[in-house]
């Protein structure tokens, strides 16, 4: 898990805040680099694909390697080959080339999490699955900061086609260990016998149908209603509609916040070296220890408290970035202290999320529901950091800060909701 969740992270940002840099070095304007973000969208669509590759084998590959490992291995090289194609691109003289690029990798990058997942869920029992989840992150910051701080040091010295070129050999870490790694054994039968009579009830109603539409839309039926109807099943309407908006507010401040960052370090006045010593490499490394105390923090104190602590830091940390914005030019100190308390506050975010979706996730839908949830958590935020450009250009960067720190605040309110004793089962 270690090493997968390494080739997951390692091109999230290369798509995103590293890409960001170097558009705003290419003199790109912030409201274009706010809305290039929006091809973060394809991952809020996941849900779409996610059960083909919840349910369809790969024909030779699955012979090979199995179903959860094949659909990885074709994603991951996916990922090479869109990496490749932009370290070839030139911003300034063809956008568009980049944006179809970034594109294409968001949506391998998306397929590769929707199979990796499924994968995740099936290996450990639901013991463990925080622990997996640590150690998935883990790898995920060891990745950032070779798509960051290592990315933005070699574009410094070597250029940013070079720097794109070393990040795609990079991506055959995930190759390889998908290539190693075992196939799980599912913990549950893909098809249970609800799902079978659902079925059933539906081709009975269409028996008139042609053969080809009963059986396409039979697949419909098992691989995207069941899963609905099966969470929904499990939690009353009420219930079930504020964990819906508990996951899709969850991550507002860190999706709308994040891709402004690179640009307000460049505007701010740090140097490329600078962000890559202070910003990326101390940062994430701090990171990686607010991982292994978040899988402490889960472990102990429970999902929900993680989660209320993940939403208070993350507050704190984008008022400490607010703080930074009104310093007169660069402060290396100010910039560490600011970065080092959002990598602690976003291991703890992120731990808790993904132990909370992991624990609503039911074992006979894995990848399906996942998806599904992953799909929700992203879609708010990634709509919102699309106009983050343009709030800067608006407000300025203080109180863009103090924007995205009060965009945690709605989550912390649905805690407190399924928390009254009425809804005490509600979160695990």
């Amino acid at each position: 898990m270690l090493f997968l969740g390494f080739g997951s992270g390692l091109p999230y940002y290369l798509v995103y805040s590293t890409l960001s840099a170097w558009l705003r070095q290419e003199g790109i304007v912030r409201s274009t680099i706010g809305m290039l973000a929006w091809v973060g969208l394809v991952s809020s669509f996941q849900f779409l694909w996610a059960p083909f590759v919840d349910r369809l084998p790969l024909p030779l590959l699955k012979r090979l390697l199995g179903r959860r490992r094949s659909w990885m291995l074709v994603a991951q090289l996916g990922i090479i080959a869109c990496l490749a194609d932009l370290s070839l691109a030139h911003p300034a003289a063809n956008l568009m080339q980049v944006a179809l690029g970034a594109l294409l990798l968001a949506f391998c990058m998306a397929t590769q999490d929707i199979a990796m997942n499924a994968w995740r869920i099936e290996s450990a029992p639901d013991a463990e699955q925080g622990a997996m989840a640590a150690a998935y992150q883990i790898g995920y910051r060891v990745a950032i900061i070779c798509s960051t701080a290592g990315a933005l040091g070699l574009a410094q010295v070597a250029g940013w086609h070079t720097s794109y070129a070393t990040m795609a050999v990079l991506g055959l870490v995930g190759v390889i260990t998908t290539l190693l790694v075992r196939e799980p054994e599912p913990r549950a039968a893909v098809v249970g016998e609800h799902q079978e009579a659902r079925v059933r009830d539906w081709l009975a109603t269409k028996a008139h149908w042609p053969q080809f539409a009963q059986t396409a839309g039979a697949a419909f039926v098992g691989a995207v209603i069941c899963p609905l109807t099966d969470f929904l099943g499990r939690f009353s309407v009420r219930i079930a509609a504020l964990l819906l908006l508990l996951i899709g507010s969850y991550r507002l401040t860190d999706f709308t916040m994040g891709v402004m960052a690179n640009p307000f370090y460049i505007d701010h006045g740090y140097s490329l070296g600078q962000i890559a010593a202070v910003v990326k490499f101390v940062g994430i490394a701090l990171s990686m220890i607010g991982v292994l105390i978040s899988g402490l923090v889960v472990a102990r104190f429970g999902i929900t408290r993680a989660l209320i602590l993940g939403s208070t830091m993350m507050i704190l940390s984008n008022l400490g970035f607010a703080w930074l914005a009104t310093t007169k030019g660069p402060t290396i100190i100010g910039l560490g202290f600011a970065n080092g308390l959002d990598a602690m506050a976003l291991a703890l975010h992120g731990t808790a999320l993904i132990a909370l979706l992991s624990a609503l996730t039911s074992s006979r839908y894995t990848a399906t529901q996942y998806a599904l949830f992953s799909s929700l958590y992203a879609l708010p935020g990634k709509l919102l950091e699309g106009t983050s450009g343009y709030v800067v250009d608006v407000i300025g960067y203080p109180h863009f800060f103090a924007y995205t720190a009060s965009l945690s605040i709605p989550s912390l309110l649905l805690i407190y909701l399924l928390t009254r004793p009425a809804h005490r089962y509600a979160l695990p």
